[in-house]
């Protein structure tokens, strides 16, 4: 965005040191490493026969200092609205394969991009003491207005962003409203812009109190028998991208019984409004959020790996089009 600046960022080693917000270090960097490690077959050709046939894929150079995968739908001819789709964690574009073809009927271009740090999309670092300050939510607004722009547009006409894509959608339309007039916040909702101390040049004091609930309640789940710990905090720790990249069951089989116990088809989920928030109530959320600490995440899932008559039957997600994550 012409004319703002951010100084430069720290660590993810430094910002856990001094304590500050490692759970939003967390859900601003995925784990899992970058395409730019994978060997050559490893990325072509994509998605294994299960794309829909309206649907391509390529890659868009030059995007903010990123090269950009992107699937497109309704490309084949031009003058059509853009509608942006923006995928959340752990997904990538090729999770809105299924919505791209019935946009594309109802006359938009559209066109999901694997983000930063997903994916086929490269030029990003996963070093776990590199700067954080790339996958700000502000250089990520950058990414999706620099792919805008790439794609000969001047606005869209849809953003839709789900799960840490809404957070993005969020702050792209509040700061170039002009590209992003239109937004839809899937799963997340937008708490609003960070406040800023208020009338402090003659007191100097702070209005401003920070916000020490996820602290205290990270601290209260440590405290149980047996101790808890939120799924973000896990993920901010040093040991977890090689964990989550090499579980012992192997990456497919972990997959695939994370995405399980994350949907509809696990008996083990049954929402349900917590009465308080306390430790003990957020202790009765499934292993794969609230976790035994000690255990990693594909530990933790492991006892709720689904049946082979379970995974035959899943049509929302067959074997073929979850060797495409894998």
């Amino acid at each position: 965005m012409p004319g703002f600046s951010i100084a430069p960022s720290p660590s993810r080693r430094s910002v856990l040191t001094i304590g500050a917000a490692g759970l939003l270090a967390a859900s601003s960097r995925p784990a899992l490493a970058s395409a730019k490690d994978r060997p050559a077959s490893a990325v072509s050709p994509y998605g294994i026969g299960t794309l829909p046939a309206e649907v391509r894929s390529r890659m868009i150079r030059g995007i903010n200092g990123l090269d950009v995968h992107i699937l497109e739908a309704g490309f084949q001819r031009s003058g059509r609205p853009l509608a942006l789709l923006l995928h959340g964690f752990p997904d990538l574009a090729y999770g809105w394969r299924h919505v791209m073809p019935i946009l594309a009927d109802a006359g938009y271009h559209v066109v999901a991009p694997d983000q930063r740090g997903f994916g086929r999309t490269t030029g990003w670092v996963d070093d776990y003491d590199a700067p954080l300050e790339p996958f700000g939510l502000l250089n990520m607004t950058r990414d999706a207005l620099a792919l805008v722009s790439a794609l000969g547009y001047r606005r869209t006409a849809m953003l839709v962003g789900h799960d840490f894509g809404s957070p993005v959608a969020a702050y792209c339309a509040v700061a170039r409203p002009d590209v992003f007039p239109s937004v839809v916040l899937m799963s997340a909702p937008f708490p609003g812009v960070p406040s800023f101390s208020f009338d402090t040049a003659k007191t100097g004091a702070s209005s401003v109190q920070p916000n020490t609930d996820g602290h205290k309640l990270a601290a209260a789940l440590a405290a149980l028998s047996p101790a808890r710990m939120i799924y973000q905090q896990y993920l901010s720790l040093p040991e977890a991208n090689h964990e989550l990249s090499h579980p012992p069951q192997g990456l497919h089989r972990f997959l695939r019984t994370f995405f399980h116990v994350e949907s509809a088809d696990w008996s083990g989920n049954r929402p349900h409004p917590l009465q308080a928030p306390t430790a003990e109530a957020f202790a009765q959320l499934p292993n794969y959020y609230i976790m035994e600490r000690g255990k990693t995440l594909p530990e933790n899932v492991a006892p709720f790996e689904p049946s082979a008559a379970d995974v035959m039957g899943c049509r929302w997600l067959t074997e073929s089009e979850l060797a495409v994550y894998t």
